[in-house]
């Protein structure tokens, strides 16, 4: 069983005065935040707000760019050439590094978010476009990818990767997770241990099919209603294995060595 691992969430996802997710009891739970960036959720204030909250509990930051499709929240398929999809990464990256200079933070990782990040499963050409754009202004960014062979391909054209497992999502039997448009609660000791899973190196798909997953990071969505109890859950269940849980940085670091 591996003993590190970050643990990250999806948040920030409010829009103006529509309020999605417990962010406040949810980021004290978590290493690392992937933030809305505008396009699928978030406006200027709430990115703001996301930064600065992270911030005050020692959360890492990441920018969690989108399709442009508020209504679809990101999560509707959409077609992209490599170009696009990295023109389209870039520019929300941008808008949340605005935020996080001004906190006089830094930002360690990108992670496209849901249809965006399917889309890279689908055309590993897309995330090597994304790898190459955010590598151009950081060369120390990670890009986070669903834990599989497109992650293992982009790595091995040299780009820092950050390899990712859900807690709170079902896999089909490719290795793909099942995206929910409107995710339910879901039982908390139940993500704890697909949690415990992806830390023994697999998970079991919905029709019952063993897969290996090795993952640097386990992912939530602040969406969920439930979500900061699904974070206390999968802690107390890391706790009880002695698991410490640590930012993308720490743990890629420690897998380089």
């Amino acid at each position: 069983m591996k003993t590190l691992i970050d643990l990250n969430a999806d948040a920030g996802e409010s829009f103006g005065r529509w309020k999605l997710g417990d962010d406040a009891a949810l980021l004290p739970q978590v290493s690392s935040v992937n933030v809305a960036c505008g396009w699928h959720a978030g406006d200027p204030a709430t990115m703001r707000r996301s930064v600065e909250l992270a911030t005050s509990n020692g959360v890492s930051l990441g920018a969690h760019p989108g399709l442009p499709d508020l209504t679809g929240f990101g999560r509707r398929s959409m077609a992209l050439t490599p170009v696009e999809a990295a023109d389209a990464c870039l520019y929300q990256y941008g808008a949340l590094r605005g935020f996080v200079e001004a906190a006089s933070a830094d930002l360690a990782h990108v992670k496209p978010h849901g249809a965006f990040y399917g889309l890279t499963l689908r055309d590993p050409e897309v995330a090597i476009a994304i790898a190459e754009s955010v590598t151009a202004v950081d060369p120390d960014l990670m890009l986070v990818l669903l834990a599989g062979p497109t992650a293992e391909r982009v790595l091995a054209d040299g780009f820092r990767v950050a390899r990712e497992a859900f807690a709170d999502l079902d896999y089909d039997d490719n290795g793909h997770i099942i995206i929910e448009p409107n995710p339910e609660v879901k039982d908390p000791e139940q993500c704890a241990q697909q949690a415990v899973d992806v830390l023994n190196g697999g998970v079991t798909s919905v029709n019952g099919k063993a897969l290996d997953v090795d993952a640097d990071t386990v992912c939530l969505h602040g969406d969920r209603p439930n979500a900061p109890d699904i974070a206390r859950a999968i802690r107390a269940r890391f706790q009880q294995h002695s698991v410490r849980i640590a930012p993308m940085r720490e743990v890629i670091a420690t897998r380089n060595q």
